[in-house]
């Protein structure tokens, strides 16, 4: 086959099926185009409507990818391919990658199933599956949650759907405990408890917290102090608190047995 001849071949090929491609190529970028912008309007909607973040980015990327899907067929059905075995030989590969992939779709559903449902919320404390901690993020596949010391616990969504879970919401109560000797004042010394409280900038004023004899033991009388603080503010809070009840107590000649802090599960200034 000589020059002449390849040369007419390929002007041939180009004149018989350069405008498909040019077509196909048109309608992909167009597809891009309006994918994004639907996309755009689909998270914009959700936003005013006051949808979470993982449920806005999850339908404005369905929708781009939908957009696009149509945006390839048509691209195809420029070039004459018959959609339909296409389609039927996609459904046959995804049924092989559904049982390839069960425990990644079943992290995806349960991923749904929390952004939908809404059992914990980004910056709640929750208690669930023997750990605990912030919720720092709610993805399709897993939620991580922080601890005060900036450690992360990653739990696969499979694993919290179903589960009983404790959560604390955006607010914690400490559980601390004042030890006095049986010849104390105790009114004076919960008056006091209670001005230390106060006067934490941690502490919420609602709910109030809850300051009052607990136990009469061998030792002495404990006086529990249990106020409510931010979940940022739970680790921080409890040692401010203990160290301004030794020094109120010291500046009133009133003596001391102990201070302790109750370890409830998922509490504590490591949790």
């Amino acid at each position: 086959m000589d020059v002449g001849s390849i040369n007419s071949m390929m002007i041939g090929l180009a004149v018989q099926y350069g405008f498909q491609v040019l077509g196909a190529l048109v309608m992909l970028a167009m597809g891009a185009v309006a994918g994004k912008w639907v996309a755009g309007a689909v998270e914009r909607s959700l936003a005013r409507h006051q949808f979470e973040p993982p449920i806005r980015k999850l339908s404005s990327r369905v929708a781009f990818l939908l957009v696009m899907l149509l945006a390839a067929v048509m691209a195809l059905d420029r070039f004459g391919f018959q959609i339909a075995p296409l389609v039927a030989g996609i459904g046959v590969a995804g049924l092989g990658v559904t049982f390839a992939l069960q425990g990644v779709l079943s992290n995806v559903v349960a991923g749904l199933t929390i952004i939908f449902t809404k059992p914990f919320k980004v910056g709640q404390y929750i208690a669930i599956v023997g750990v605990h901690g912030e919720v720092s993020t709610i993805e399709l596949f897993s939620t991580t949650l922080i601890h005060a010391d900036q450690s992360k616990v990653i739990i696969p969504n499979r694993k919290i759907v179903g589960e009983i879970l404790h959560n604390y919401g955006a607010v914690r109560q400490l559980h601390l405990e004042v030890a006095v000797p049986y010849g104390t004042d105790v009114g004076r010394a919960v008056v006091l408890a209670t001005e230390v409280v106060r006067g934490n900038r941690r502490v919420l004023p609602q709910p109030e917290a809850v300051i009052g004899v607990k136990s009469l033991g061998e030792a002495g009388i404990t006086i529990a102090v249990e106020p409510w603080v931010g979940v940022p503010d739970f680790g921080p809070a409890g040692g401010e608190i203990y160290q301004a009840l030794v020094e109120r107590f010291r500046a009133e000649r009133m003596e001391l047995h102990s201070l302790r802090e109750m370890r409830l599960v998922g509490s504590g200034s490591a949790a």
